[in-house]
C-alpha cells in the first residue's frame, strides 16, 4: 500500500464558501478520498455522506446506513482540519471495515497502516477541536478537588432527578453550581 496524496482544498477558498458551497466541497474531499482508497480496493463501495451528527464528535463511519457521517458545526468552525484529517480519518474507517470486516480494532493497526501508507498522515485517533457550539452544556457542576465539569441539558435533568455523578480524579459527588451561557 503506497501513500497517494490527498490533495487539500486552499484555505482561503474554503474560508470563503457559504454553508450549502462547504457542505459540497466536503462531499466532493470524501469522493477524492475514496478515489484514493479505490487504488488498493477496486471494489470498494462509495459511501454516502450525511452532515447530521451533533454533539463533540467530527465524523464517524457507519456501516449500517452505509456511509460517512459529519458534524456541520465543527465542520464551519475547523474547514481545514476537516478536509485534512477528519475526512481521511472516517474514510481509513470504511476501507477497513470493507477490507477486514467487523472484528477489527476500530483504531487498531489495520486503521492505522491505512492511515499512515494511504493517506500519509500520522493515525491521530481525536480531534482537539473547541465543541462549545457544537455541544453546548451549559450547566457547571464542581467537586471537591474544585475542577469544573460540565453538563448537557439531559444529564443535568438526570443529576436533577437523583442520578449521582462523580469527579473521575477525585471521586467525590459532582455538585450544582450555575448555568453557564456558551453563546459568549
Amino acid at each position: 500500500m503506497m501513500s497517494v496524496t490527498l490533495p487539500s482544498p486552499d484555505n482561503d477558498w474554503l474560508a470563503s464558501l457559504d454553508e450549502p458551497a462547504l457542505h459540497e466541497a466536503l462531499r466532493a474531499h470524501v469522493e477524492a478520498a475514496w478515489r484514493v482508497a479505490l487504488e488498493v480496493h477496486p471494489s470498494l463501495p462509495r459511501p454516502k455522506v450525511w452532515l447530521d451528527m451533533r454533539g463533540k464528535g467530527a465524523g464517524q463511519a457507519h456501516f449500517a446506513r452505509g456511509g460517512l457521517r459529519f458534524n456541520p458545526v465543527l465542520l464551519r468552525e475547523n474547514r481545514q482540519a476537516f478536509m485534512d484529517d477528519v475526512v481521511p480519518h472516517e474514510m481509513a474507517h470504511w476501507v477497513v471495515f470493507h477490507l477486514e470486516g467487523p472484528p477489527a480494532r476500530p483504531h487498531g493497526h489495520e486503521w492505522r497502516t491505512v492511515m499512515q501508507k494511504l493517506y500519509g498522515l500520522p493515525p491521530r485517533t481525536t480531534h482537539r477541536f473547541d465543541v462549545t457550539r457544537a455541544s453546548p452544556a451549559p450547566y457547571r457542576y464542581r467537586c471537591g478537588c474544585d475542577t469544573e465539569h460540565r453538563f448537557s441539558a439531559r444529564r443535568h435533568a438526570r443529576a436533577q432527578r437523583g442520578t449521582a455523578y462523580h469527579c473521575r480524579y477525585c471521586r467525590q459527588c459532582l455538585r450544582y453550581v450555575a448555568k453557564f451561557d456558551v453563546t459568549q
